[in-house]
């Protein structure tokens, strides 16, 4: 729960966003950074990162509440990492998933976002 004046608080969002036709560019140094700039604009804000995972290919994170990271980490990114300018002109794709953990717990999501590597890609479990 978080509280200001006036007001208390407890929202969590599921936040997924992928580079431009889901290329696997997000490891190494661009991982770190990355996680870097979304910690920063994350406490811009006064967000809070409950849970960050950065796959080669996508980012998810558990927010509270959501910071607005896409434009800011992009400009960042292709200044720093000019492979990524001269590959994907627009860093992210312009579409992103954002969805309230509503009757979901925040544990859940964490765990859904820390075991992502865990599930096979591509389709349903066995």
């Amino acid at each position: 729960m978080r509280t200001s004046p006036g007001a208390a608080y407890d929202l969590g969002s599921h936040v997924v966003w992928c580079p431009q036709y889901r290329r696997p560019v997000l490891g190494g140094r661009v991982k770190t950074r990355l996680e870097e700039l979304i910690r920063i604009k994350a406490d811009e804000h006064g967000g809070e990162i409950v849970a960050p995972e950065v796959l080669p290919d996508h980012v998810h994170l558990f927010v509270r509440p959501y910071p607005q990271s896409k434009g800011f980490t992009s400009h960042h990114l292709r200044a720093e990492f000019a492979h990524l300018r001269s590959q994907l002109p627009p860093l992210w794709s312009r579409s992103y998933f954002v969805t309230t953990v509503g009757t979901v717990s925040a544990e859940t999501v964490q765990r859904y976002i820390e075991t992502q590597d865990e599930r096979p890609k591509g389709g349903r479990r066995a």
